[in-house]
């Protein structure tokens, strides 16, 4: 592979990366369709031992990447250290990327009832629920109780919970609302210190993720760290703000993501488990033991993410976890290829190709 010099690009601030996520990608996922290799997905990816050694690397783990919303956890983390103080359900929510179903944007406007607040304060990007089933029912719905229009809002938007406790922690913490996303309020601050504590390392660039709020870059390793902390803490320290966020996501996954999402259905099959997805083909995962992965898919696809995330979950050790539904994980990890509405191939990550 042949690569130029790497340079900043619009929007982000931060030193040019001497490589670039392209450089040194390797299969994680390949397409069949009728028995014939259709597609291959390249990346990244990074298993963990509860030690912090590598297990199984392909690809580059230190290579820089955006970690999107798989990020939300360590955000989170950060508010629950500045004042925020919710009950679990509500809790996960703030480190959701959630379908934008009735009980989420319920759960987010809740948030924001605790801290005084109204969905008006919200600065997050306005969208659709991703929920295909609540985007009609929002569309179609009388929102003149909720003062929202039917189309693109704020509380739709899947980081709708995130921002939420952002607000309800600077309202915790005495700080300025209107400029709480900025990369130089106190709230960002903190998040920033948070992620280079959780991932080993200082963030080297800053950009602005697809909801507005400041996104630090890491590396898959960095990420995969981050993930064992938080899903290890519970047998290490039960009362710290990570124990905390573990149990708060493990159990009630629903919130994280949603119906038919698999960091939901992943997190009810594996006790413990603490997932997250990101945008463009990112992934976080934690077991309890401290095991924890992280990959990033080159093309930005979420098509291998099922299939990749279950074989790495297992390469971490989730099958001798007490308690794993295995059934329930592989069917997670099913994505059929379709002829005509019926499946005629499969997605198979690595260790089959």
């Amino acid at each position: 592979m042949v690569s130029g010099p790497a340079s900043s690009s619009p929007g982000t601030t931060g030193p040019a990366a001497a490589r670039t996520v392209a450089d040194g990608a390797a299969p994680l996922a390949r397409v069949v369709r009728g028995g014939v290799v259709e597609s291959v997905h390249l990346g990244h990816l990074v298993v963990l031992a509860p030690d912090g050694t590598v297990r199984l690397a392909i690809g580059d783990p230190d290579v820089t990447i955006w970690p999107r919303s798989s990020v939300k956890p360590l955000q989170a983390l950060a508010m629950l250290e500045h004042g925020l103080d919710l009950p679990d359900p509500l809790l996960a929510l703030v480190a959701a990327s959630h379908n934008g179903e009735p009980f989420h944007r319920a759960a987010a406007r809740e948030v924001l009832r605790r801290a005084g607040l109204t969905p008006s304060s919200l600065r997050n990007t306005p969208d659709m629920p991703l929920h295909a089933p609540s985007a009609y029912a929002w569309q179609v719905a009388d929102h003149v109780e909720e003062g929202d229009g039917p189309g693109p809002a704020p509380i739709a938007q899947n980081c709708s919970g995130k921002h939420a406790g952002m607000l309800a922690t600077c309202v915790a913490a005495g700080w300025d609302l209107e400029s709480y996303l900025a990369e130089a309020h106190p709230l960002q601050v903190a998040i920033r210190a948070r992620i280079a504590d959780l991932t080993g390392a200082a963030p080297e660039h800053v950009t602005v993720d697809g909801c507005g709020a400041p996104l630090f870059s890491t590396t898959p390793a960095g990420l995969a760290r981050a993930f064992g902390r938080i899903a290890g803490a519970p047998g290490r320290d039960a009362a710290s703000p990570e124990a905390r966020l573990a149990r708060a996501m493990n159990a009630h996954p629903e919130m994280v993501g949603g119906d038919g999402r698999e960091a939901t259905l992943a997190m009810r099959a594996v006790p413990g488990l603490v997932a997250k997805d990101g945008a463009d083909g990112v992934y976080g995962a934690g077991l309890p033991d401290g095991s924890a992965l992280a990959f990033k898919v080159l093309d930005g696809g979420s098509r291998p993410r099922p299939a990749v995330l279950a074989a790495a979950l297992r390469v971490a050790g989730a099958e001798q976890i007490e308690g794993v539904d295995l059934r329930a994980l592989e069917e997670m990890a099913a994505t059929p290829v379709l002829g005509g509405g019926h499946p005629v191939g499969h997605v198979e990550p690595w260790s089959a190709t």
